[in-house]
């Protein structure tokens, strides 16, 4: 009977240990490959980066979430890497200021700028995403996107008498006209002052986004001011809110130039059917079309368009088989389609016009092509 007990006893003892060793196995693999077993779920963030003044040093970064920790980094407009934050860990921060720790560096943090959240790859707190050619601290991606967030940051201005610290010309004053197309000259007048008690000259430089497209050297005497005025070329600039800027060695002034594409405005049904309907397009900037009720409730948005002209654009809409002979129509807007509702309509969008009427064309029931109007 002895006998009997220990040979079930060690039946007994060698399950169980089969059994732990496949548990502690399929740990390790886990372990080794969470994401094949879907325990991690992908790495999440979120940044709010909002227009403001700076001096020019740092920006302002106003909240940031980052589900694994990692980094914030600003570049300016042609992707420059401008500063970069110090390591945040996992979890929101609020208020974070970013500067550029090198003083010997000019990080010029003023213009269109981008915030961008970045992981932290290496686990080492230091970013390396530059060095490894972007192989490590990889930006956090949502919908296939960098999260990321841009602002307008803009010098701050002196007051009224209050005199620089060093002897730079000061830019007391700046017009920029908008808008303007891509395809003529549009004047930046400035008027600069010497706030120095001798004479002297200075370079004064016209930039486009933080990019410096002109440079000027005028000669001042002690106390004066003058006009200084640049000739910008658009047909050099992309569509979209530019931000132009007038500077001195140690201040400078900004406005904004919306440049719109040359382009008439234009819509051109070439099919409808069966909730269907198929355009040609010309956008003027960036935007999206809608099939809308007489009403202006909407039945069906395109897809979001960039300026310039589209071809074939398909728009699925609700027909309304149940309203009778309800006229719809396909209408043009600019701006962002996010947050519609019935009554207020886009908030962030507003219909493109021809003289002051909405660029539409309504759905012919003959499948007709018509002309925008």
């Amino acid at each position: 009977m002895c006998a009997r007990f220990n040979t079930r006893s060690l039946k007994l003892l060698a399950a169980t240990l089969v059994a732990v060793a496949v548990v502690l196995g399929a740990g390790i693999v886990i372990g080794q490959a969470p994401a094949m077993f879907g325990v991690d779920d992908e790495p999440e963030a979120s940044i709010t980066f909002e227009d403001q003044t700076s001096n020019g040093t740092a920006v302002e970064v106003s909240n940031v979430s980052l589900s694994d920790g990692g980094f914030i980094v600003v570049t300016n407009s042609a992707g420059d890497t401008l500063v970069v934050s110090e390591y945040l860990g996992a979890g929101s921060h609020e208020n974070i200021t970013i500067s550029d720790p090198d003083e010997d560096t000019d990080a010029e943090l003023f213009g269109r700028l981008t915030a961008t959240v970045h992981q932290d790859t290496t686990d080492d707190g230091e970013y390396t995403f530059e060095e490894s050619d972007g192989e490590e601290d990889r930006p956090y991606i949502q919908d296939g996107y960098p999260v990321s967030d841009t602002a307008s940051v803009t010098l701050e201005e002196h007051e009224e008498g209050e005199e620089l610290a060093s002897d730079s010309f000061r830019v007391e004053e700046i017009d920029v006209p908008s808008p303007a197309s891509t395809n003529e000259s549009v004047p930046i007048d400035a008027v600069v002052h010497n706030p120095t008690d001798v004479d002297t000259r200075q370079a004064v430089e016209l930039r486009v986004d933080g990019e410096v497209l002109e440079r000027q050297i005028i000669d001042l005497e002690a106390a004066e001011s003058s006009d200084i005025s640049y000739s910008l070329d658009t047909s050099t600039l992309e569509p979209g809110e530019r931000t132009i800027g007038v500077y001195t060695t140690d201040d400078g002034a900004q406005g904004l130039l919306a440049v719109e594409y040359d382009i008439e405005p234009t819509l051109e049904i070439l099919e409808e059917g069966d909730g269907e309907v198929f355009v040609n397009a010309s956008l003027p900037e960036d935007g999206f079309l809608t099939v809308e009720n007489e009403s202006a409730i909407v039945r069906g948005t395109s897809d979001n368009l960039t300026a310039g002209d589209h071809e074939n654009v398909t728009i699925d809409y609700d027909d309304g088989a149940d309203d009778g002979d309800e006229t719809l129509s396909v209408v043009m807007y600019a701006g962002s389609m996010d947050g519609y509702d019935e009554e207020d309509g886009f908030p962030d969008a507003d219909p493109i016009t021809i003289d002051g009427e909405a660029v539409q064309v309504a759905i012919a029931d003959d499948d007709d092509d018509l002309e925008a109007g």
